[in-house]
């Protein structure tokens, strides 16, 4: 994989990257399964986010002295490599820290970042009970202050991402106000203070509702585009995609015009001409109430062995199982950013990862119908398990936390709102992505999953070319939700939640397609390269093995010496 070294200096300079970067996100660092800031919230005040700037440019200079090469010329892997990924890092946080667009406008990012720091902690077993309920309680009591500072810091809010911010504020009303004090006193170990700390917690969520509603002003410039800058910056260091702005949008229009062509093509497969048609017919083949919990886990079965039989890749022992939302989190959950699959944290070794699922028991048997049809056969094996729990995620994230990269083995660890670090998206995204085209080229999908899968394709290339045309000025909001109800197939009211997503992120929704870009000319230039020598699982396994960082950058890698 290349040279493990770089100049004088560079695993100090390193050591002082991640010592600050856990430090100031000690939300991140409990789900990377780093705990020493277990008990803190981060300061993301003016003053505070200033602070975080200037030692991100000291930290900045400290990688320069230490040997970092020009992104252009990374060859060494993972010395260069970590050196210039931990500089990128800081420039698109800089870039957070002190542009509009990020915690200075979105109120959504404050409410997740507080109500997550407490998820994170009763929900995973990565200590005894008593030490993370003390952490717990703890951050519950300090959430009072982290609210209080959004109002010195956020100026005005486009009005989507208030919406969301508000959902996210009646979720914390549940949690704070119900759930965890309904679930707290049974529990062994539970500190003095606890429940005065949530309902302190609470108060302070109801206060931030209330400004968040009624007092923070609207974005006058309607706020949802990152703009030109800030996207090409994200494209050009965060993807490490070297393709202008406007060729890149070209390809991603033929990618979805070819997905499109592709859908009325599998359509015509199983005789249906219609998405809708097909969606029908994908809600009719689903488990029943008393088969419902067992179906993931024979579905899972099903993809290792026929993973392990076609030789794809080396899979490694993580076991996973299925269970419900814990109770004391479920309420809360459907109006959060509540993962069925969150990565495991990277350093916490739990012998066995919890993937969570939508309870059915106790529910009216009309909701339950609904669950169970949202439940499908197709979502089952395509989402829950190949994309996420299996072939996808799971089998990606076990080989990052492998990788000599240390940036590669946290970058897409799952955060409160978003992955730990930018620039592993393309990577976890585009092999999630890629995994279910495997899965196709193997046989493992029905022609109706086929139908499916085809449409999850004209998704993500939607995706890209909205994420594209709304940061570079091309498209509004409203522009971006109507393209994604016409040319992403979506309901109403999932295109407009996507269009918000899509604005709050800039150039996250394009990394799907183009991670999977990536993966695929890789594939295809080294098939070609090596003809009858080439080795599917032996690609794949030096792919996942340089850990969650960008693809492009890991082409490089692979391919150096040989064009």
């Amino acid at each position: 994989m290349g040279d493990t070294a770089t100049g004088v200096g560079a695993e100090p300079a390193l050591a002082r990257f991640f010592a600050a970067y856990y430090r100031r996100r000690p939300v991140t660092a409990t789900f990377t399964g780093v705990h020493d800031h277990d008990h803190l919230l981060p300061d993301w005040s003016p003053e505070g986010l200033a602070e975080a700037a200037a030692e991100m440019r000291a930290i900045r200079r400290d990688l320069d002295a230490a040997g970092r090469v020009p992104d252009d010329h990374v060859r060494a892997f993972p010395g260069e490599v970590d050196l210039a990924l931990a500089d990128a890092f800081l420039e698109i946080q800089l870039v957070e820290h002190e542009g509009a667009h990020f915690y200075r406008r979105n109120p959504s990012l404050w409410s997740g970042e507080a109500i997550f720091s407490v998820i994170s902690l009763v929900t995973r077993d990565f200590a005894p009970l008593g030490d993370r309920l003390a952490a717990a309680t703890a951050r519950m009591a300090a959430i009072p202050r982290f609210l209080a500072d959004a109002p010195r810091t956020i100026a005005s809010v486009p009005a989507g991402w208030r919406d969301k911010a508000i959902r996210e504020c009646d979720a914390a009303e549940t949690l704070f106000g119900r759930s965890l004090p309904a679930w707290l006193p049974a529990r062994p170990g539970v500190p003095d203070g606890a429940a005065d700390a949530c309902e302190a917690a609470r108060r302070a969520f109801a206060r931030f509702r209330k400004w968040v509603a009624d007092e923070l002003p609207s974005a006058e410039d309607g706020g949802e585009s990152a703009g030109r800058d800030v996207l090409s910056l994200l494209l050009r260091r965060g993807h490490w995609c070297g393709t202008p702005l406007r060729p890149l949008t070209i390809e991603a229009e033929q990618a979805l015009a070819e997905a499109h062509a592709g859908l009325a093509d599998r359509l015509a497969d199983v005789g249906l001409t219609s998405w809708p048609d097909a969606q029908v017919k994908l809600a009719e083949l689903r488990p029943t109430a008393d088969d419902y919990p067992a179906r993931f886990t024979r579905v899972w079965q099903r993809c290792y062995d026929a993973t392990i039989a076609a030789d794809l890749v080396t899979w490694p022992d993580r076991p996973i199982r299925y269970v419900p939302i814990p109770a004391h989190t479920r309420d809360a959950a459907p109006q959060l950013y509540y993962l069925f699959y969150r990565s495991p944290a990277a350093f916490d070794h739990l012998p066995v990862h919890e993937y969570v699922v939508t309870p059915i028991d106790g529910v009216p048997d009309a909701e339950r119908d609904r669950r169970l049809a949202a439940a499908s056969d197709s979502t089952i094996l395509l989402n829950h398990v190949v994309h996420h729990g299996g072939l996808g995620h799971h089998v990606q994230n076990a080989h990052a936390y492998q990788s000599a990269s240390r940036i590669g083995q946290v970058a897409a660890i799952d955060a409160a709102s978003r992955i730990a670090m930018f620039c592993g998206g393309t990577m976890a995204e585009g092999w999630a992505c890629y995994a279910c085209d495997l899965a196709e080229e193997i046989g493992l999908l029905s022609p109706l999953d086929r139908v499916a899968q085809q449409h999850t394709r004209v998704r993500l290339a939607a995706r890209a070319v909205a994420d594209l045309a709304l940061h570079r000025g091309a498209a509004t909001l409203d522009d971006t939700a109507r393209f994604y109800e016409s040319k992403g197939l979506m309901p109403a009211a999932a295109a407009r939640g996507e269009a918000v997503k899509t604005s709050m992120f800039p150039g996250a929704a394009v990394m799907y397609w183009l991670g999977t870009r990536e993966i695929r000319r890789l594939r295809d230039a080294l098939r070609a390269r090596e003809g009858k020598e080439f080795v599917a699982k032996r690609f794949h396994d030096e792919l996942l093995g340089h850990g969650a960082i960008p693809v492009a950058l890991t082409a490089r890698l692979m391919t150096q010496g040989t064009e």
